[in-house]
């Protein structure tokens, strides 16, 4: 179900991770960015948007990770954008015949053929240094940063006064690095926080790629967070993080994946 978080701006939440696909409403249709996970949620976005009137005229992927590059054939088939950085590597991880396959074995076990991959990644780089979507729609400037994956872009939708932050700012993640080939994955974090911070005062609603949608001082307030994680993990630390509590939306798993990333960063550390 689409919920509308400001003027022309809905939310439609997937299951998964809680997942966030963002409708943006212009001239002839809408911009979707991440649409979303399962193909049931898939096709009732796309019946949503029927309702609405609004055609898809354009896509949007914040970041080349295979969560945030689905698409269904219901959607339409209209041009479906991401920065010339994730383009370029999502044209490198999926190119072989193999790569479907590598994308559902990454995947829980219970998404497994709900998901559907023929579609996936099939977008176009805009120019390097693109500072905005080009559509027919509010103006949409890209804020591009290295964290959590390369070429992440967070959105800053102007008139409507709402910032997509793609995997950054969650309630219930804590920072996920890039530890793929990253040179320093904490310091790129640190930069998105820097860079995102400096757009937060000029928007009302923040919109995490997974998690719950918030306003501007929980949204300083999330930023706040996931620095002192950063620092902790730095250090050593970071356990303390309230998202890495037992009883916390990631509980079982999210802990797991802290002691990964620490044990990652534990040779570049000051003995």
């Amino acid at each position: 179900m689409l919920r509308q978080v400001a003027e022309g701006v809905h939310v439609h939440q997937s299951a998964f991770m809680q997942s966030n696909a963002i409708v943006v409403q212009g001239a002839a249709g809408v911009l979707l960015v991440d649409p979303g996970i399962r193909g049931d949620e898939l096709a009732c976005l796309a019946s949503d948007l029927r309702a609405l009137g609004q055609p898809v005229v354009a896509g949007f992927s914040t970041h080349p990770h295979w969560d945030h590059l689905l698409w269904h054939a219901e959607l339409g088939a209209p041009p479906r954008y991401g920065t010339a950085r994730c383009a370029a590597v999502v044209r490198e991880r999926l190119s072989d015949p193999g790569a479907q396959a590598r994308v559902a074995a990454v995947m829980p076990p219970d998404l497994v053929g709900q998901v559907p991959l023929d579609l996936l990644g099939a977008i176009t780089g805009l120019p390097a240094g693109a500072e905005q979507v080009p559509w027919d729609g509010p103006r949409v400037r890209i804020v591009e940063h290295q964290a959590h994956a390369p070429g992440h872009a967070s959105l800053l939708i102007e008139e409507r006064r709402v910032l997509v932050a793609g995997d950054l700012l969650s309630d219930i993640l804590i920072p996920l690095l890039d530890l793929s080939g990253a040179v320093d994955p904490i310091e790129d974090h640190l930069d998105a926080l820097r860079l995102v911070e400096g757009v937060v005062g000029d928007v009302d609603i923040v919109v995490p790629g997974h998690g719950f949608v918030c306003g501007t001082d929980q949204a300083r307030a999330r930023i706040a967070l996931d620095r002192a994680y950063l620092h902790a993990l730095r250090d050593g630390g970071g356990l303390g993080d309230p998202r890495l509590a037992p009883s916390a939306y990631g509980g079982e798993w999210l802990p797991g994946v802290h002691e990964r990333q620490a044990q990652h960063l534990a040779p570049t550390r000051q003995p």
